[in-house]
């Protein structure tokens, strides 16, 4: 094979505590293959349904959902109205989730080498980079988040660390320091084994999180002794107002949508769990009850949380962790323990495993999943985080900007898989830099792709920044909506540009592929 450097010797990987001895495909380019990014094999898969489930549980209960779902409760939106909106904004979901899903099932691969599909087998570095940039921002602020809550469990069980919170040290104060060191070498240490352990801290975090949310939201009811706000009174400008008509179902359907906007990432590169996926009913059923139960669940306990503490002092609370400084000691203790605990968990599943891979994918021969989580920790520690955070510039601009274009990206590769290519992938060519192979295009980059998505990408940040650029005010209206009109977009731009004399071949991996527990 042309420009191929071959692999054929076997390698050792030894992160479950048992060494795991495989023989790389010499048929395979080394500067596109190694173990971490290979096919996994069907047999031996390792993710159930009750596995994606708890990766949801994770996920759908972290702070900043509380924190968006809350929003709506101060915009004037009664319980039935939020409801409505997680409802739409579940099935949406649903929908978009389990059709990635199945994507990760059939070819068996992480995100980035998904991305060779669609943008080639150098031109998957763009969209991999574009999720994995972002998850390594967010990695860090999320860290930074847990360590705010962690500072109050260690005031909470040692008054006297209050000295650590008098001087600060590049923008923060030296408990502080503490906190978020502590955090970040716990999930660094965890995200080093793989994503079998990721998925094992899921499983058992998943259950913790759910009862822990309960037991608050109760707690919350009894404070209120039973009387729950469900229909705060809004003001503006001072003066008593409420949402109805076309008002309420805008809010209501921009709601659904920023649910979806929220798991714009998620929705691009879920295949990096479900490639370990044992069936297709194990995606479908962890999804409905991950998901639409889930989030129904979800939806409760902010009503709870929120109208019992609108009930008890009249003010509307910014998330979960407003709530625990109302709690006795022993119970503060414990719900500070399962936020962090949660935050941990939404960081590895959404923050960590996509630059990791991304990052694997640049040098495969160099770096694997190891070695590519501490890298990108590290990147998320030296930002420092808790600046980026306090800056509504770099929030809004930069990560905002960078968010923006992971909807194109979505439409791209879901229009290429299920539309253009029907499902036939023949998986052994994402692993080789032949010119005569499927996914080779043009130097290794299928510009078609690239066509389609710097309009629908540039669509995209116009919308993202119309409330801060004055000269795209005209967008605002259709802000909310801006991660499906420019999915859309890229759907329709592609499969116009896309080139349809090509013959499409599905060929499994099996062949090439490494056993499921990476």
């Amino acid at each position: 094979m042309s420009n191929t450097e071959r692999l054929d010797q076997p390698l050792e990987h030894s992160l479950q505590d048992v060494a795991v001895t495989d023989v790389l495909a010499p048929a395979c380019d080394q500067r596109l293959y190694n173990f971490d990014i290979a096919p996994s094999r069907k047999q031996g898969r390792t993710w159930s349904s009750y596995n994606i489930f708890t990766l949801w549980a994770n996920d759908v209960h972290s702070l900043g959902n509380y924190t968006f779902a809350i929003g709506l409760f101060a915009l004037g939106l009664g319980a039935w109205q939020i409801l409505l909106a997680m409802g739409f904004g579940s099935l949406f979901l649903l929908v978009l989730l389990t059709i990635s899903g199945f994507v990760g099932y059939k070819v068996g691969v992480p995100f980035p080498v998904m991305s060779r599909i669609s943008f080639g087998v150098r031109g998957a570095h763009i969209p991999a980079l574009f999720r994995g940039g972002v998850a390594i921002a967010w990695f860090g602020i999320q860290t930074y988040l847990a360590s705010l809550v962690c500072n109050i469990l260690v005031l909470a069980l040692f008054p006297s660390a209050e000295v650590l919170t008098e001087h600060k040290l590049l923008g923060l104060n030296h408990l502080g320091w503490i906190c978020f060191a502590a955090l970040w070498v716990i999930q660094v240490i965890i995200a080093c084994y793989g994503i079998e352990m990721v998925r094992k801290f899921e499983a058992y975090s998943g259950p913790i999180i759910l009862v822990t949310f309960l037991v608050m939201a109760i707690a919350v009811v009894i404070q209120a002794k039973g009387h729950i706000t469900w229909e705060p009174e809004a003001t503006r400008n001072g003066k008593p107002w409420a949402l109805h008509g076309w008002d309420m179902w805008h809010e209501i359907l921009a709601g659904a949508s920023g649910w979806v906007a929220i798991y714009g990432t998620f929705v691009l590169n879920f295949c990096d769990f479900t490639r370990g996926a044992k069936s297709k009913r194990s995606v479908v059923l962890g999804n409905v009850a991950g998901i639409p139960v889930n989030m129904l669940f979800f939806g409760c306990i902010v009503l709870l949380l929120a109208g019992g503490r609108f009930t008890v002092d009249g003010k509307v609370i910014a998330g979960p962790e407003d709530v625990v400084h109302t709690f006795a000691t022993p119970f503060l203790v414990l719900a500070c323990l399962a936020l962090v605990v949660l935050t941990i968990g939404v960081n590895l599943m959404a923050n960590f495993v996509a630059p990791a891979y991304a990052l694997t994918n640049l040098s495969p021969k160099k770096l694997d999943f190891r070695k590519a989580a501490i890298i990108s920790g590290v990147i998320g520690f030296v930002i420092l985080p808790w600046n980026l955070y306090n800056s509504p510039a770099v929030i809004n601009y930069f990560l905002g900007g960078l968010g923006a274009v992971l909807g194109p990206l979505f439409g791209i590769v879901m229009a290429d898989y299920w539309v253009l290519r029907k499902q036939q992938i023949n998986v052994p060519d994402l692993y080789t830099f032949d010119p005569d192979g499927d996914y080779y295009y043009s130097k290794g980059v299928n510009n078609r792709a690239v066509i389609a998505l710097v309009p629908s990408a540039l669509i995209s940040i116009a919308f993202a920044f119309s409330g801060q650029i004055h000269e795209l005010n005209a967008f605002s209206t259709f802000a909310p909506f801006s991660w499906f009109i420019a999915a859309g977009i890229a759907f329709v731009l592609y499969l116009i540009v896309a080139d349809r004399s090509r013959t499409f071949r599905d060929v499994d991996g099996e062949a090439i592929a490494v056993q499921a527990h990476h």
